[in-house]
């Protein structure tokens, strides 16, 4: 029974904590209110068994959990009365067919968390905290800013919340536009900590991809832009890769070592459709771009046969679009494959020199393998060594390691 409690707290406590904070209005009193609800069911489902409905379960137990604190706390006031009336009114009946049937509460806390009267920052730092479960040094590696600060952040993003009251609810038809950007923001963030997690002992965090997969359907529904449809596309042609993307043991393989009968075809041709319907809508975005790109990798039948031409055009494109230093690194990556290494080697040393991406791992794995590939030895060897110095995840730390032993053999 434990080892299937872990299981459902993997899979749905964070389900179980938007729907606390719906019904409580209080981030932090929803928290401990989770985390008392699994409390109660370790002590209970072991010789009561599983419930019908384990989230149902949780949401009920954590609420009621939490009418006891503030009844402790506060001497049966104002809000202890609105709560232990809404209590006596709500059967577990009812809590069912709630969990079944009102729209998603994820969802619902996302669009809230995004709200315009707190800072995009702290916007997309409190959705990736509260909603998505991303821990504080998850959620900095993401802004590439220290913990404390993000911690800062986030408390005071929620106090805001608080004492703005602003309600726990998706925004009207009109107001989602103002929102939106935000919210595919955070959803590409958590895709992409799924995708090559920022630390720990394992490459990928399946859960998290499949999550943000899964919002992004949600938002297309409510909102069907072509953004949207090339965030989705974006994030189903880069899932497409998950199964060829690590050995057995768990190592990283390159694009350009995968093998591409593992790809999932259903995958790449859902989000080549997508990506199709975005780009005939004249209102091209970045991750309509990104996504485009993706699928000139999808399409290729080998890395030899990649259209390299046409991922650079559409890198100038998104320059244009959505300038950024990661966007010029993954260009000059291209362009290296395009016009040879020494080109896109120049191309990296100049943003090096610029100041921008220093602390960056990719911009010096980057550079390290355009060194390796010119025969410029102790020069990759340097930089390989910079990247491992940065790395903090082990599947990468083994990579850097297994590279700076082939070229010092």
């Amino acid at each position: 029974m434990r080892e299937r409690i872990d299981e459902i707290y993997r899979a749905d406590s964070r389900r179980v904590l938007a729907t606390l904070i719906r019904l409580l209005g209080d981030f932090d009193l929803a928290e401990e209110a989770l985390h008392d609800a699994f409390m109660a069911a370790l002590e209970r489902w072991p010789n009561e068994g599983l419930p019908r409905n384990p989230r149902a379960w949780l949401v009920s137990a954590g609420r009621f959990k939490a009418i006891d604190r503030v009844r402790r706390r506060a001497n049966f006031d104002a809000a202890v009365s609105r709560f232990a009336e809404d209590k006596d009114r709500t059967t577990p009946a009812s809590l069912d067919v709630e969990d079944e049937d009102v729209p998603d509460d994820r969802l619902r806390l996302l669009f809230t968390c995004c709200h315009p009267a707190l800072s995009p920052d702290a916007q997309i730092a409190l959705t990736l905290r509260e909603v998505c479960g991303l821990t504080t040094e998850e959620v900095a590696h993401a802004f590439l800013t220290p913990p404390p600060t993000i911690a800062q952040r986030i408390v005071r993003a929620k106090a805001k919340i608080r004492d703005a009251r602003i309600p726990y609810e998706i925004p009207s038809r009109a107001d989602l536009p103002a929102r939106l950007d935000s919210v595919l923001h955070v959803t590409y963030l958590v895709f992409n900590e799924g995708y090559l997690a920022s630390s720990g002992s394992t490459l990928t965090r399946p859960d998290l991809s499949r999550e943000a997969v899964r919002l992004a359907r949600l938002t297309l529904e409510l909102l069907p832009d072509p953004e949207v449809m090339g965030l989705l596309a974006l994030m189903l042609l880069h899932e497409s890769r998950r199964a060829a993307r690590a050995t057995s043991e768990g190592e990283l393989i390159l694009l350009d070592d995968q093998d591409r009968c593992l790809w999932n075809r259903q995958q790449i041709a859902e989000g080549i459709a997508l990506v199709e319907r975005a780009l005939t809508s004249r209102r091209v975005g970045p991750y309509s771009l990104q996504a485009a790109i993706a699928a000139v990798h999808a399409e290729a039948p080998n890395a030899a046969a990649t259209d390299w031409r046409q991922i650079v055009a559409l890198y100038d494109v998104l320059l244009r679009v959505d300038p950024s230093p990661v966007i010029e690194l993954n260009r000059a990556a291209a362009v290296a494959m395009r016009d040879g290494a020494a080109a896109g080697l120049a191309l990296i040393d100049g943003l090096l020199e610029r100041g921008e991406l220093t602390t960056y791992l990719h911009a010096h794995s980057a550079r390290a393998d355009l060194l390796r590939r010119l025969g410029r030895v102790s020069e990759a060897i340097a930089a390989y060594e910079r990247a491992a110095r940065l790395a903090t995840q082990e599947p990468e730390r083994r990579f850097l390691a297994r590279r700076l032993s082939a070229l010092r053999t």
